[in-house]
């Protein structure tokens, strides 16, 4: 059967793709080098080289119809910086000291200026072409029939730009027996691509049926997870000799390098608001919490973090000062709240102190929003999984809060929404990740939120 079927073209693209960026780096390389050395040649053979290994050891070309714009730019970002230390060291190491370094970073710039220019304009044509011409789609079916199989289909009939035509789903609920041959001559006579299989409908047998049908046809296969919660983890895979261990939280905060990495980042963004915005703003947000009510200017209150530890959590002062500050949320129209409250919560001005917070280290910029320990006891008994957002610091803003779970919890709806986010991001952090939550955080401080009272 020919390895270039119908709906793939990875097959054509990714040479493709690998001659036109060796194109680039050598095309830039002969307009900001020719005239620096005599060695090109040299040059272009072990550029041409190293670019070909970095890019099969990064993954750089494994970008499929469902790859995500960030993670593209995250990929770009690292095969840049990698192939930035491999340029200088090849200078380096010829001993070619009359090269300027900046003709180096220019060159490398430009290259993947360049680059991504071309990655984005193919990806989004491919996009284009499959909306607009029903071209590079693949075929598929699904076997079972239930929410999660039900969600997947939607999403392949909604979203034609990934490419994927849906045949049929077959549904074996209502049928003792499941006739298996009658699916595998529909999936033949049909052309079908791509197979997805919903572990709990099938027995183990079943399973083995359907992947031997698959192997034996070169048909791609894929699984979706049961109601079982194991399967629908991000899992690690670890062997202890020869025996193969999964993990069932892989925590990517947990990794040193990350650590750093986020720490870093917390300590510039933080030195920075503090210098740039709270220098002036916290004299006249204090003036104005003066003039209107006695009182603190700032707010400070208990709050679990990092392992479940408890540390004072700062606020500007929105609220008259009252007993329960410490047990009730603000709601709707609360008759606490100050006038120059309601302007600083409105626009979460009152939130800025806590970048103190995570100067010292007690907070993070994005993280699980930490509640008030009382609230917390609460919820830790109440809501499942509730606990695993402690992992990981606590955000002043963070994938829930701009996903429409922030501000006071009305119903139980509301914290299992807001978990089910932390969690996501807990197992899925990326500084990628935590620079669109910002952003999207500023957007929607600008436009005002209606849960922020």
């Amino acid at each position: 059967m020919s390895t270039f079927k119908q709906g793939r073209y990875s097959g054509y693209l990714r040479p493709i793709s690998y001659l036109i960026d060796l194109s680039i780096i050598n095309g830039l390389a002969i307009l900001y080098f020719f005239k620096a050395f005599i060695a090109y040649q040299h040059f272009t053979i072990i550029i041409s080289v190293s670019w070909v290994i970095l890019s099969i050891s990064s993954k750089f070309y494994n970008v499929y119809r469902y790859t995500r714009e960030v993670t593209m730019v995250s990929m770009i970002i690292r095969q840049l910086i990698l192939f930035l230390l491999i340029v200088f060291a090849y200078f380096g190491y010829s001993n070619d000291v009359g090269v300027n370094p900046k003709v180096v970073i220019n060159y490398v710039f430009s290259v993947f200026s360049l680059i991504t220019i071309f990655k984005f304009t193919v990806y989004y044509l491919l996009q284009k072409y499959r909306t607009a011409f029903g071209g590079n789609y693949r075929k598929t079916v699904i076997f079972g029939a239930n929410k999660k199989t039900l969600a997947l289909e939607n999403f392949f009939n909604k979203n034609p730009e990934y490419g994927y035509i849906h045949k049929k789903t077959f549904s074996f609920k209502e049928k003792k027996e499941i006739n298996l041959e009658k699916c595998f001559s529909f999936i033949l006579d049909e052309g079908i691509d791509e197979i997805y299989c919903s572990i709990s409908e099938l027995t183990n047998n079943q399973i083995g049926e359907v992947i031997d049908f698959a192997d034996n046809n070169l048909k791609i296969l894929k699984f979706l997870p049961d109601n079982k919660e194991i399967y629908s983890k991000k899992l690690k895979y670890d062997y202890y000799d020869y025996i193969p261990i999964l993990s069932l939280r892989n925590i990517p905060l947990e990794d040193s390098i990350n650590m750093v990495v986020k720490r870093v980042f917390d300590i510039v963004f933080s030195s920075m608001v503090i210098i740039f915005v709270l220098s002036w703003l916290t004299p006249i947000i204090a003036l104005l919490i003066k003039l209107e009510s006695k009182g603190p200017v700032f707010f400070k209150q208990s709050r679990n973090g990092f392992n479940y530890k408890e540390f004072d959590c700062y606020k500007f002062r929105s609220m008259m000062p009252n007993k329960d500050a410490h047990l009730q949320q603000a709601t709707k129209n609360d008759m606490r709240v100050t006038k120059v409250g309601r302007i600083i919560r409105k626009t979460s001005i009152d939130e800025l102190p806590q970048f103190f917070n995570v100067l010292f280290g007690d907070m993070s910029v994005v993280g699980p929003r930490p509640h008030m320990v009382s609230h917390t006891n609460m919820y830790a008994k109440k809501i499942d999984k509730f606990m695993v957002r402690h992992f990981v610091k606590p955000g002043i803003t963070g994938l829930a809060q701009i996903s429409g779970f922030r501000g006071e919890v009305e119903t139980d709806k509301d914290i299992i929404g807001r978990v089910k986010y932390d969690i996501f991001y807990i197992e899925n952090w990326s500084i990628f990740l935590d620079l669109k939550i910002i952003f999207k955080t500023f957007m929607n401080a600008i436009q005002g939120e209606e849960k922020a009272y």
